[in-house]
């Protein structure tokens, strides 16, 4: 089921840096408890534009998951994201 629901959730592309939320490292975990996820996750900055948008897209890809009723999205800014949480060809990419 977590597999599922990373799935889904690398169908969300960050619109200001091109790359999925999984690639990006913004995910830190998903725990599954019968019907219900628990995604813990944090954004690039506290100040991101983007912030109720991701979050909305977030609890839209967990819930597409069968067998999935119920989501709750855990904001985190500890251990705040750095570029050198992203897999490498994100990070090559963006030239980290």
């Amino acid at each position: 089921m977590k597999d599922k629901i990373y799935k889904e959730l690398s169908t969300i592309v960050d619109p200001e840096v091109g790359f999925d939320i999984v690639s990006l490292g913004l995910i830190y975990d998903v725990v599954v408890d019968e019907d219900k996820a628990k995604v813990i996750m944090t954004l690039s900055t506290r100040s991101c534009p983007l912030h109720e948008l991701i979050l909305g897209w977030v609890n839209d890809a967990v819930l597409r998951v069968d067998g999935i009723k119920e989501c709750n999205i855990d904001l985190v800014w500890e251990p705040a994201w750095t570029i050198q949480m992203a897999r490498d060809e994100v990070k090559k990419a963006l030239g980290a």
